[in-house]
């Protein structure tokens, strides 16, 4: 068993819903992220053994393996092969830890793990009738986000909204309005600070055609006396908003995995090594607790413990959901998560998401000089992944 590594990584800027990456299909965000990581890395790209890509939808243009149409559209060599694979808002980490195995066990010296997503560009979709000239009314479901198409034998429970599970959540932990609001409003201040002062220069690229340079759902003037003007979106009194809810977005996200030995290769030394896994499960009407258990897997496997941490990114679903985590997690001092803003402010693309945390948490433990740091998120249905990265300088 050899180590696996993160060479390098990259991210389109991510899109509000409708907005400035709406009219580029997500098989071509990857793409564009492929060639732009094979010219940043000067890595050729018939060295790659393999590309996995995660997808939340692939109802639409995001069909048919999103990853190798990605690898034909980047004008890579044919000979390199890709998988898709979809855990819902977990894909894009889903794909990295995959990547990772690949590495560990000798299958693989490089591989490209990443996600792309455009929530924007999905479609609406049909069940096929019955039977030949049905002569009732045909229901179309949006394939945006959410449940459609629901097993009848699916407890009705289990099928709530994402929004009415994370009231569920607050009502549970306890979690008001305002504080909500005030993480809500933290996760714009510390992203808009963030790209002021360069953070996000170095990893994101904007995509040709699209005037988009920096995440299009930042608002560098929110605060919380706006975010409590704002209306309940799930229940008349509940406390879930749009504010303190992480937007529906567009956007694509790449990294180079690999071995020790391919350092040489690759002219340069790793970001990080990837040093432990996790993954959980939970009832899926509380699915934003997911990433409590799979972060302490993951810490388990990695051999450490809460205090050696120095840097956390936890994907901002929803500030309830986030909150509820950070409860589990007493001994996790607060200060040191989502420091350059979360998924409320950059966005969620679901599918790209997953590579997203763990780039940014890289580049946090860089920055930082944090030896040890924790990504994570929520998967609706009820998950959670976790990996935990060790700096390498």
């Amino acid at each position: 068993m050899t180590a696996a590594y993160l060479y390098e990584g990259l991210r389109t800027p991510f899109g509000r819903y409708g907005g400035a990456l709406s009219g580029v299909r997500p098989d071509d965000l990857a793409a564009h992220l492929l060639r732009s990581l094979a010219e940043r890395t000067g890595v050729d790209p018939a060295a790659i053994d393999e590309v996995v890509f995660g997808a939340a939808n692939q109802a639409g243009e995001d069909n048919r393996n999103l990853a190798r149409m990605a690898v034909l559209l980047a004008g890579w060599p044919t000979s390199v092969p890709a998988t898709t694979v979809n855990r819902l808002c977990g894909s894009g980490m889903d794909a990295l830890a995959q990547a990772s195995r690949m590495i560990e066990t000798g299958d693989a010296d490089l591989v490209v793990a990443g996600g792309a997503e455009s929530m924007s560009r999905a479609p609406w979709v049909m069940a096929k009738p019955a039977k030949g000239f049905p002569a009732s009314h045909e229901t179309m479901y949006s394939t945006t986000l959410g449940w459609r198409l629901v097993n009848p034998a699916m407890p009705a429970a289990w099928t709530v909204s994402l929004g009415e599970s994370t009231e569920i959540l607050a009502g549970r932990y306890g979690i008001g309005r305002d504080a909500q609001d005030a993480f809500a409003a933290r996760s714009h201040r510390l992203a808009a600070k963030a790209w002021q002062a360069g953070f996000y220069d170095d990893h994101v690229v904007p995509v040709s055609g699209a005037e988009l340079t920096r995440d299009e759902s930042l608002r560098p003037d929110t605060d919380t006396d706006k975010l409590a003007r704002l209306k309940p979106a799930f229940r008349v009194d509940g406390t879930v908003t749009a504010g303190n809810a992480s937007p529906l977005s567009d956007g694509a996200a790449a990294l180079l995995i690999g071995g020790e030995r391919e350092a040489e290769r690759l002219g340069r030394a790793p970001l990080a090594r990837i040093a432990g896994r996790g993954a959980a499960g939970v009832d899926p009407d509380v699915f934003g607790i997911g990433p409590v258990r799979a972060a302490e897997t993951a810490l388990r496997r990695a051999g450490i413990d809460w205090h050696d941490l120095g840097a956390v990114e936890l994907n901002e679903a929803f500030a309830a959901q986030s909150l509820a985590c950070l409860a589990d997690w007493p001994k996790l001092d607060p200060e040191v998560v989502n420091v350059n803003g979360g998924a409320i402010a950059l966005g969620h693309p679901l599918g790209a998401s997953g590579a997203r945390v763990v780039l940014q948490l890289a580049r946090q433990m860089h920055r930082s000089g944090s030896r040890w740091g924790l990504a994570s998120l929520c998967i609706g249905v009820g998950q959670g992944l976790a990996v935990v990265l060790e700096a390498t300088s």
